[in-house]
């Protein structure tokens, strides 16, 4: 059993090219939503956006809103990342699962609470984009799969923390059982044309689940395997 109290080492890749942008980018968030977690926004600081935005989108890297990856998929908007990181239990020995890998960006903030972040991509090329991403810059510890996030990773369950970047129209099933005692949730719900809501999850150490609408949000749908 690992020691609760041993900080872990591990990569988390640093570059000075656009940090002035990046600076702006954090004090924005921290200003124009009164966003005071200064983890969150030292994370949101270090994480180049620019490396996980296409190339076509590079003048619009640090801008507040999402943009698009291509396959019909989007990056999220900067302050959407730091709210859902923030509000997640996460320390080095935390074990955290994303659902929609997109670029990887959410994920490589999570890299800079945990070495270990396991994210799934549905959409192939995306995933093996995000992989590559990850390889070019060092990102050693982040653990990708490219399959059915609905059905979650269980041979890496339980997870201290779930975040999913897509909206399924309900909480999949195998992500709340796959979510650790005392653990925490961020997941959109909602349908495409439907108003979605952004849900904090909240499991107790007596598998009790409970459930919060937190704000209103717009996410690309959850896409699943066909049966």
């Amino acid at each position: 059993m690992s020691d609760p109290n041993r900080v872990l080492q591990w990569n988390r890749p640093r570059t000075e090219v656009r940090l002035d942008e990046r600076v702006r980018m954090a004090d924005q968030i921290r200003g124009r939503y009164d966003f005071s977690d200064s983890a969150v926004l030292k994370a949101m600081r270090n994480v180049p956006r620019h490396w996980f935005v296409p190339s076509a989108q590079q003048v619009s890297a640090y801008a507040d809103s999402p943009l698009p990856i291509g396959h019909g998929q989007t990056i999220s908007q900067p302050f959407i990342v730091a709210y859902m990181t923030s509000v997640l239990p996460l320390d080095p020995n935390s074990r955290v699962l994303e659902i929609g890998t997109g670029s990887g960006y959410q994920a490589a903030v999570l890299n800079e609470f945990t070495p270990h972040v396991f994210t799934i991509e549905i959409v192939r090329p995306l995933g093996e984009r995000a992989i590559r991403t990850f390889q070019e810059h060092g990102y050693h510890t982040i653990r990708v799969k490219i399959g059915d996030g609905y059905r979650g990773w269980p041979e890496y369950a339980p997870f201290d923390a779930i975040i999913v970047t897509c909206a399924p129209d309900k909480i999949p099933a195998p992500l709340l059982e796959q979510l650790k005692p005392g653990g925490r949730m961020m997941i959109p719900v909602g349908g495409r044309w439907s108003l979605q809501e952004l849900v904090l999850v909240d499991k107790t150490a007596a598998d009790k689940i409970s459930k919060r609408s937190v704000m209103p949000v717009r996410f690309v749908p959850l896409v699943r395997e066909k049966e």
